[in-house]
């Protein structure tokens, strides 16, 4: 082969050299574009796997115990171990049951045969060797008092006749304490009607159906209703408001219960709305002297207020879930801040909070750090919690410079439970006007409580008075 054949059989084989690379070099950029995209789904994957494998519950967020369908083994709770023993602590006055020094009625047990001979013993005196009392209810039965209108003809000729108390019908009624006792066990204590008709009929031995029942709750709660105004003008005047709501099925539709709540009151709202309607329904002018505590639900950020504390006990278990999915450094040291937080303003005096508090300006800088430290973008849910605590971050440390403003909203929380009770044990309300009553009974009851109170003989009072 001559050299110039050599030349361009090399220039061919070079030629298809070069085909080949660029081809190789195709495919590479290919196979680069797969592992990127095999990478992200991997991500996207472990992401979704680690929410399968540590799925939000009662434990790690505000999601109610019962819907936690895979239900975890052992309760999570927030609170750190003390140290003490359960139970009653040293110092803590308990109560028990005490022997009243005047009985209603003593019964005698004396020996009339001896236990060994069989002598007759009965003419010895006997002396008093113990005593023991037993409580017992009396048969319960119904007072029926007639009343009765007579008339007089003075010597003028005219004729007068006695009026009838008000509230007494023609014909026979309920008194107003059988409408307060009905209510009191309908609201307070949750009996449905066709039980709480069944409780009047065979302890109170009072029928009573349960159309008359609920017309007699309804009065009550009507009653209420300058009782329930005074409880929201309370509340509009409040130097601390927690707030929180929760949903109920109204006649079929979605409905909602609100509740502002302070130290001494709780009003209860009910609504088939969920937005800041309701709110300016009720509380046209705001809350121009309160701190508004809530869950961090955007509407509440809407009405006029003082100030705003979100609720840290809904951020430690939102960082714990974020924990359980990435086992990451950031949550754990955002927890370890507002766990911190929360024992400083137990250490406050109330002086303190109008003090400059070096303290407290450390925690700040931490929070401020913590907010602006970078998050890789494959914790998707950890960046989330971030933007949102950027944009309230104002509203993370309020309770440290309010002395009567507590870190979480745990207060609201026990009010609008309530309602989830008396859901679950009778279901939906069949009326509007069912569920604004229960929301009227309710504030009254639970208003009388925090001030120790008698809420059956509260609304008794209710109801005698506007007879």
């Amino acid at each position: 082969m001559n050299p110039f054949q050599e030349i361009e059989r090399l220039k061919k084989e070079n030629k298809e050299l070069r085909k080949e690379v660029e081809e190789l070099r195709k495919e590479n950029q290919q196979f680069k574009e797969i592992i990127i995209t095999l990478l992200s789904k991997v991500a996207s994957l472990e992401e979704r796997l680690a929410r399968y494998e540590n799925p939000k519950n009662s434990r790690n967020s505000s999601i109610p115990p019962s819907h936690d369908y895979f239900r975890p083994s052992k309760t999570r709770s927030l609170r750190e171990p003390s140290g003490k023993k359960p139970g009653g602590q040293p110092g803590h006055e308990g109560t028990t049951l005490e022997m009243v020094e005047k009985p209603d009625e003593i019964i005698e047990h004396i020996p009339q045969f001896c236990s060994c001979c069989g002598l007759d013993i009965s003419q010895i005196p006997a002396e008093l060797v113990e005593s023991r009392q037993e409580v017992v209810l009396p048969v319960i039965q119904p007072v029926f008092i007639e009343h009765q209108a007579f008339q007089r003809t003075c010597t003028c000729g005219n004729t007068v006749v006695a009026d009838f108390p008000d509230g007494i019908t023609p014909g026979i009624s309920y008194g107003h304490n059988v409408e307060s006792l009905a209510a009191y066990m309908n609201a307070r204590q949750f009996v449905p009607f066709h039980r709480l008709a069944e409780m009047f009929r065979y302890v109170f031995n009072t029928p009573i159906s349960e159309g008359a029942l609920v017309k007699a709750i309804n009065r009550v709660a009507k009653k209420a209703i300058p009782a329930y105004e005074l409880i929201r003008k309370r509340a509009e005047t409040a130097d601390v408001n927690g707030g929180d709501e929760t949903g109920m099925r109204i006649n079929g539709q979605k409905g909602w219960f609100w509740t502002l709540q302070g130290k001494l009151f709780t009003f209860i709202i009910a609504s088939l709305n969920r937005g800041a309607q309701t709110l300016y329904q009720h509380f046209p002018n705001g809350f121009a002297f309160s701190v508004l505590v809530h869950d961090c639900w955007r509407c509440y950020f809407k009405v006029a207020a003082v100030a705003h504390q979100i609720c840290l006990a809904h951020l430690l278990r939102e960082f714990n879930h974020i924990d359980d999915c990435y086992k990451l450094k950031w949550a754990t040291d955002f927890k370890q801040l507002l766990v911190e937080t929360i024992a400083f303003k137990k250490t406050l005096l109330p002086e303190d909070y109008h003090k400059t508090l070096n303290q407290r300006t450390e925690f700040e800088n931490r929070l401020t750090k913590l907010l602006e430290e970078p998050i890789k973008k494959k914790h998707h849910l950890a960046i989330s919690l971030q933007n949102r605590l950027v944009k309230y971050r104002q509203h993370i440390l309020t309770f440290l410079y309010y002395h009567q403003v507590p870190p979480d909203n745990n207060g609201s929380e026990r009010a609008i439970r309530n309602v989830k009770v008396k859901q679950k044990i009778s279901g939906q309300f069949k009326s509007v006007s069912g569920a604004e009553s229960f929301a009227i009974l309710r504030s009254v009851i639970d208003t009388s409580i925090k001030n120790n109170l008698n809420p059956l003989h509260s609304l008794s009072q209710i109801n005698a008075l506007y007879l």
